[in-house]
């Protein structure tokens, strides 16, 4: 087995021994908690019911569903929400990262107040717009920035800028990634594993529907196979996109070194790196992960967290790139880019998200993170923790994740029924293991005792004390 070292800015904990949870023990528990979950939920049912009408499978986005329903929120406050049954409900989700000041934080909608009263979309330039851009710049020390509405769009507009830049096409990207559904990004995303070939060069896998260009595959924390690939089409490859800590499948931690190999790699064969922070970010700590991980990319994506609960996102990085939208080789547009709502949302942030705000949400994280892995070891679960910055994961599995196949060898069941567990108890993040915890500036020592606690009973139920 290969073992690696992850990177110094980041934390996993791997117990030295565990002991397995009989399968048939997990089938039950998840039989009766699904009972459990039905039983609680009746108007989110209904509300599911009445949604399919208009909505396709009763929901806005295809991931916020899962059978037989998904749970139906009608407001939410702080780091917590009420859903349609009247049940209080512990948000550790906290919109993937978009809501990392709470939820209606205070200091937002004072500055959202204040921006209704001077306007809510101009389209046209405004010291409104450049002042926030003077912060994003500031704050994830680039050069230029430009806004946009959705991860996405930053993403599939920072390829664009390095395929202007470079003159060339091909784009490459790490199996299990995700950067929004800009079609190359959904290549590989959740590939079938019988399908993508060996895992030092994997066979790119394009779902139908899709028409992806020139793309190319590699595992995470793989070096050595990206450099074969460029060392086969960097004549043909403008950028590679990367999360720098991978937040689709759990957490996927950078092996020491790893990022700092990419960064020589991407110079040598004159490929754009492009670090896709849309979900790490201010969740990263206060600079973003780039910054604290000490690899500086050519261009990065940003969104979720910079705008406190606002429709934003952003792409920017070193001028010499982004003069390819100066010239007009890489036109970018869109009529929301830059509103005066969103705007409030970066001013909001500026103020509340700082060194030291942050500072007390990662320690309370920490100290999540350090109280279940004893917990862990206490109970000899088949499972580690894994964490960076504000987030927080618990992987099933006895070995550390390195890249995506790693991740398709993890317990899904008890990942479920872990999940489910939670939600019967007031405590809501999202299905399965591809997203994680996240502390917020409004969790507080209450919060971060229910979340552990919770796990204390979850663990007790699976050893049937």
């Amino acid at each position: 087995m290969i073992t690696q070292t992850n990177h110094k800015e980041t934390f996993r904990f791997v117990p030295a021994t565990s002991v397995e949870i009989p399968p048939e023990r997990v089938v039950a528990l998840l039989k009766s908690e699904w009972e459990l979950f039905t039983k609680q939920t009746g108007k989110s049912a209904e509300e599911s019911k009445r949604s399919f009408k208009s909505l396709p499978l009763g929901v806005t986005s295809s991931f916020q569903h899962w059978d037989p329903y998904p749970i139906s929120i009608v407001s939410a406050k702080g780091a917590w929400m009420t859903d349609v049954d009247g049940r209080e409900l512990l948000d550790l989700s906290m919109g993937f990262g978009a809501m990392l000041a709470g939820h209606l934080n205070p200091t937002v909608v004072e500055e959202v107040k204040s921006s209704l009263k001077t306007g809510m979309l101009f389209v046209t330039p405004s010291p409104i717009s450049t002042d926030a851009a003077e912060r994003i710049c500031r704050r994830f020390v680039i050069d230029q920035v430009r806004f946009t509405n959705s991860g996405t769009e930053s993403t599939m507009y920072a390829v664009r800028t390095a395929r202007a830049a470079t003159g060339k096409d091909g784009i490459v990207k790490v199996e299990g990634g995700y950067h929004g559904s800009y079609d190359p990004f959904v290549v590989s995303a959740k590939p079938p594993v019988d399908e993508i070939g060996d895992a030092s060069d994997p066979i790119a896998h394009v779902p139908s529907g899709i028409v992806p260009g020139d793309i190319y595959v590699v595992s995470y924390n793989d070096a050595d196979s990206l450099e074969r690939i460029f060392e086969k089409n960097a004549s043909k490859i403008a950028c590679f996109i990367i999360e720098p800590v991978m937040e689709n499948l759990g957490i996927v931690l950078p092996d020491e070194g790893y990022l700092e190999r990419v960064r020589e790699l991407c110079d040598q064969y004159n490929v754009v790196l492009i670090f896709d922070e849309v979900k790490t970010g201010l969740t990263a700590g206060h600079q973003g992960a780039a910054q604290r991980l000490g690899v500086i990319p050519d261009l990065i994506t940003l969104a979720k967290s910079i705008g406190g609960g606002l429709t934003l996102a952003a792409f920017g990085g070193k001028k010499k790139y982004m003069d390819f939208v100066t010239n007009g080789k890489m036109a970018h547009f869109g009529t929301f880019n830059g509103n005066p709502l969103a705007m409030a949302g970066i001013r909001a942030v500026d103020k509340i998200c700082t060194k030291d705000t942050l500072a007390v949400a990662e320690a309370f994280n920490q100290q999540a993170l350090d109280r279940i892995s004893a917990i862990i070891e206490e109970y000899q679960l088949p499972a580690h923790t894994v964490g960076f910055g504000v987030k927080g994961c618990i992987t099933w599995s006895t070995k550390p994740l390195r890249n995506y196949r790693d991740y398709k060898a993890t317990d899904f069941a008890i990942a479920e029924l872990s999940w489910l567990f939670s939600l019967n108890r007031g405590i809501i993040t999202p299905p399965g293991l591809d997203e994680q915890w996240l502390i917020s500036l409004a969790h507080g020592q209450k919060e971060v005792d229910l979340l552990v606690e919770d796990f204390r009973s979850f663990a007790q139920a699976l050893r049937g004390a």
